[in-house]
């Protein structure tokens, strides 16, 4: 079977799901690849990522990658996209521009708010199977795309629009769009963090992403941090067993000031740092647990530069090889 075309990369807010969509990009366009990074909120998130102007609604080139491969991006435009729709299926480009300066698109999106999203997808399948020559014109599309609260329904509102029309374009669209989102195609990463919150919400929206008959791909880790202490020391300080008379020593031989009041505030931090360390691996039985693919990306320091986006990419290419190869 082909690996996945279409990566939708969701995650509850605060995850980082675009700083990871944007790195999947970069790992997908490695040797010679050519990739298209969808955003579909209006953020400009991706823009600031690689440090470009904002993004019209146009595919414009925002890295290179490995072997000439190459990371376009492009921003969808609402009103742009309902032009694109109105001239593909009904050749009213030139009305629909009047129906815009009328204020009527506008008004359209803000009373049906579903057919936002209609028209996003629409773009997205179209930018998937784009031919030219005989072959498409990118490897793999990846989305930014809403967070996980919204994600079933942003992804699902087109079935719904195939049921209320029963013909016509609207309907052969609809299906069209349908037929991608659920097909091997495409995949559904949920970005999480080691947290609660983050964790259950990306089970629930596993749960109502299979529920909607839409393929889930890998669950990814953003942000993990690694212990500072080897295991054994772990467990022990966890469980309340370092106590300031247990690190004087090592603060003399370091040539520290060896009071009490410093090595018993010492000992606290590095109890309160085996404890989140406890919990967090809890939260990894807990996303062990749902049952699919896992990578997780490290908590990287300073700001997130295109250097810090193409470490993060490659472990998110060693983890796509992983999963081709099985």
């Amino acid at each position: 079977m082909s690996p996945p075309r279409l990566h939708v990369v969701t995650g509850k807010g605060g995850t980082g799901k675009t700083t990871v969509a944007a790195a999947l990009a970069l790992a997908l366009a490695a040797d010679g690849r050519r990739v298209l990074l969808v955003e579909t909120e209006g953020r400009q998130g991706v823009a600031q990522l690689f440090d470009t102007p904002p993004l019209p609604y146009e595919e414009r080139r925002v890295a290179v990658t490995r072997g000439h491969g190459e990371v376009r991006a492009l921003a969808i435009d609402v009103e742009e996209a309902l032009l694109d729709y109105l001239d593909m299926f009904y050749n009213l480009k030139r009305a629909g521009r009047a129906l815009r300066k009328m204020g009527a698109i506008d008004f359209a999106t803000s009373i049906a708010p579903g057919l936002r999203d209609v028209l996003i997808t629409g773009k997205i399948k179209e930018a998937v199977t784009r031919r030219s020559d005989g072959r498409q014109v990118y490897d793999a599309v990846v989305v930014d795309a809403p967070p996980t609260g919204r994600i079933t329904r942003f992804l699902g509102v087109t079935a719904e629009m195939a049921q209320l029309a029963r013909s016509g374009p609207i309907k052969t669209q609809s299906d069209g769009v349908m037929a991608v989102l659920r097909s091997p195609q495409t995949a559904v990463h949920l970005v999480t963090l080691l947290e609660d919150m983050p964790v259950q919400e990306t089970a629930d929206a596993l749960g109502d992403l299979t529920a909607a008959r839409l393929p889930v791909g890998s669950v990814i880790v953003n942000m993990a941090t690694e212990p500072a202490l080897p295991p054994d020391r772990l467990t022990k300080a966890a469980g309340g067993g370092l106590a300031g008379a247990d690190l004087e020593q090592a603060l003399a031989a370091a040539h520290l000031p060896g009071d009490g009041a410093l090595a018993e505030a010492l000992a606290a931090e590095v109890t309160e740092h085996a404890r989140r360390w406890a919990s967090q691996n809890e939260l990894r039985d807990d996303v062990e647990a749902l049952g699919r693919p896992t990578v997780e990306l490290p908590l990287l320091t300073g700001p997130m530069d295109l250097g810090s986006l193409f470490e993060l990419a490659g472990r998110l290419e060693e983890h796509l090889a992983l999963e081709a190869a099985a």
